[in-house]
């Protein structure tokens, strides 16, 4: 979850007019000879038309018909069918690998949950991201008052404020940016994970985006363990493990690593209000 410290074209084949010798001439041997390798040649094309392999593109070496098929757009030869990029690939966005590394911040205050002094946080987006500001405050906003977050344990509280202090920033921002800035610590992020230092909130554009391929359909899921797992770091608990074959993941464990047996879970504390934990990671 996060690094902490220490589609081919088929030839359509015109058969021309059958060709026999006059009834009652005998040709001579040369003509003879010749008609027997026209009918031979034919016969072979009347095998290559009806028993090809559908699939198998068919050549002909004979001039092409008046009025041919239309051929299907040829494929761009650069591009790899077999091995996708991630970035190219019309199913996920164009990540860029690097950004400016300034930000901006989402405009206005959300209100106070919780139990208890709130802590004020900022959230902010790095500079030439399509990512709205506002929408990623408005889904950070309802991911901490959410009754299975952190506000369970009955004494933490948040409120999101653009201006002034604030006691923590969450911020989306490139792999580079986020390397970068979680570098400053000593942690090490490789351009794939998320981290919690000092007072910052770094959330990997990748992990925004994408997820992980255990919550690659429900991308909103992993955004709420995003934020869940490192504002925990904030607020204190360290890293723990699967509790058990089938249970809940906890929100501290580092799912991206593998659930271990664990059913995917995005929420500190469950529906009846107990805290979802595991044995502690040295």
């Amino acid at each position: 979850m996060s690094t902490h410290k220490a589609p081919p074209t088929r030839g359509r084949r015109r058969r021309g007019p059958a060709h026999a010798p006059a009834r009652g001439r005998r040709l001579p041997l040369w003509g003879g000879m010749a008609a027997l390798v026209v009918l031979s040649a034919a016969s072979l094309a009347a095998v290559n038309w009806t028993s090809a392999d559908p699939d198998t593109p068919v050549t002909d070496a004979r001039p092409a018909p008046t009025e041919p098929a239309p051929e299907k757009a040829r494929p761009d030869p650069s591009a790899s069918e077999a091995d996708p990029s991630p970035s190219t690939s019309p199913s996920e966005p164009d990540i860029p690998l690097t950004g400016p590394g300034t930000f901006t911040t989402a405009p206005g205050n959300g209100a106070e949950v919780g139990s208890g002094t709130p802590l004020r946080y900022r959230v902010e987006v790095e500079d030439g991201l399509d990512v709205s500001a506002a929408d990623a405050a408005e889904q950070v906003e309802r991911i901490l008052a959410d009754e299975r977050g952190w506000t369970a344990d009955g004494r933490s509280a948040f409120q999101r404020v653009s201006g002034g202090t604030a006691d923590f920033v969450v911020r989306i921002a490139t792999p580079g940016t986020v390397d970068d800035i979680c570098g400053q610590y000593g942690l090490d992020t490789g351009g794939e994970v998320n981290c919690n230092v000092g007072d910052n909130v770094m959330v990997n554009l990748k992990r925004w985006l994408l997820a992980t391929p255990v919550y690659a359909d429900d991308v909103p899921s992993y955004r709420a363990l995003i934020i869940n797992h490192e504002v925990g770091h904030f607020l204190g608990h360290g890293h723990v493990t699967c509790p058990g074959e089938g249970r809940p993941a906890p929100a501290m464990m580092q799912q991206i690593k593998g659930m271990h047996g664990c059913v995917p879970n995005v929420w500190p504390y469950d529906e009846q209000g107990r805290y979802v934990t595991g044995p502690a990671v040295p």
